[in-house]
């Protein structure tokens, strides 16, 4: 079965606790601190293999999760570390972010790696937080929550080029008797429902990876037909072999089919018709294909065209030294917008520690990325615990921040699961 689009929830470990320990030794307040660190979670990490070519494997795993950190032990030992989530993609897979509709990775070279969601940091044990004025702290740190994400894995073959055009026009057979891949050849439309890989070699000692790409109908780009699975696996391709069916076997007018596939083409996301095409000129051996590659020309002038049949190999032998001349010249075409060798800075705004949000009357909601983490890593069990928690939402100036709001004597305010009451 060829996947090649996968969706997945993804949750990386979460750090271990640290803990409340004291050493016995004399003249030490209450023996000292002496407890440890808890280990950092586990990520969740995409690495290439090279024996893969398609996501089946994770199609089956709709959750993925990294292992936690171990609690920190006495004697200020950190606990052990949470293993990695590691699991192996094929080459050319696109890990996007779904939430933000931002590229994380695009894995594209031989056992390149890349973390998809980072474990979270470990929590500090009583030992990290002795001070002068209190030499023997009876509180730690809880860890920290792991990155937890909905992802979509994609697969984009990485083939140098790609054959295009209308369902039935010779794609299949082109790809049979220049390689030896054996895709599926029949005489209806659609023949081809997933791309076929094979590499081509030509006398000069020269290879190229070649897709067979499932057949283009009009408004492909809108994902009409095959469009999208189509489209999606020849953004890679440096050159594009556009076939085209001069005999007009099934009623077609090759002149308007070239222009069809061109404006997909050229309607798609990623500059596809920036790439060089070399036209072949399909079914020579046909009644009406003598006519039709004269209107063809005459109405591209300024086209190299390259006549064939393909069935029986004749004129191919041409056309693969042009597309091997093409990617001998042709950069690969970025998927992203940074270029590879130099690096864009984007401005972003700060997020606020906290926000505020009236939910009824008299009653609050405080939330945000960093009281959210800083509340999940705080231990409320103990009294000197949550003065310290007070004191920081105090710094952080929300007390001042609800009291601007409208807040009043009284009011509930919620912070995830707890609510507590406010008191001007």
């Amino acid at each position: 079965m060829f996947i090649d689009r996968v969706k997945l929830k993804i949750k990386a470990g979460t750090g271990g606790n640290g803990i409340v320990s004291f050493r016995r030794e004399k003249y030490q307040p209450l023996g000292g601190p002496y407890g440890g660190d808890g280990g950092n979670g586990g990520n969740i990490v995409f690495i290439v293999d090279t024996n893969k070519s398609t996501l089946l494997d994770l199609h089956y795993k709709k959750h993925l999760k990294a292992d936690d950190g171990v609690n920190g032990r006495t004697k200020k030992m950190t606990g052990a570390r949470g293993d990695d989530n590691i699991l192996a993609v094929p080459q050319g897979t696109i890990v996007k972010d779904l939430k933000s509709d931002t590229v994380i990775a695009d894995l594209v070279h031989p056992g390149q790696s890349a973390i998809i969601a980072r474990g979270g940091r470990g929590g500090r044990g009583n030992w990290h937080f002795a001070t002068s004025r209190n030499p023997a702290p009876d509180f730690c740190e809880k860890g920290e929550p792991g990155e937890e994400k909905e992802i979509q894995v994609e697969l984009k073959l990485l083939a140098d080029a790609g054959l295009v055009g209308f369902p039935s026009v010779g794609k299949s057979t082109f790809l049979s008797v220049v390689t030896a891949a054996r895709p599926e050849i029949a005489d209806y439309h659609f023949t081809t429902i997933v791309p076929n890989l094979g590499v081509v070699g030509i006398n000069d000692g020269r290879s190229f990876v070649l897709a067979d790409l499932p057949g283009l109908i009009e408004g492909a780009h809108q994902g009409k037909g095959l469009g999208h699975q189509f489209l999606r696996h020849i953004e890679r391709c440096r050159v594009i072999i556009h076939v085209v069916d001069m005999g007009s076997q099934d009623g077609r007018d090759p002149v308007e089919d070239y222009r069809i596939i061109n404006d997909e083409l050229g309607q798609y996301q990623y500059r596809l018709l920036e790439r060089p095409q070399v036209v072949v000129a399909n079914k020579m051996d046909l009644e009406n294909s003598k006519d039709n590659l004269e209107r063809f020309k005459a109405t591209y002038p300024d086209l190299q065209v390259f006549e064939a049949i393909t069935l029986i190999r004749e004129g191919l032998d041409a056309v693969l030294y042009k597309v091997a001349d093409l990617l001998q010249v042709t950069p690969i075409f970025s998927l992203s917008e940074p270029d590879v060798d130099r690096v864009m800075y984007k401005f972003e705004a700060e997020r606020p520690a906290f926000e505020i949000e009236r939910v009824g009357d008299h009653q609050w909601r405080l939330y945000g990325e960093a009281i959210e983490k800083r509340y999940l890593q705080t231990n409320l069990n103990t009294e000197e615990e949550l003065i310290r928690f007070s004191k920081v939402l105090r710094m952080w100036g929300v007390d001042d921040a609800l009291r601007k709001a409208g807040a009043k004597d009284g009011d509930v305010i919620a912070l995830m699961e707890i609510t507590f009451i406010y008191v001007d």
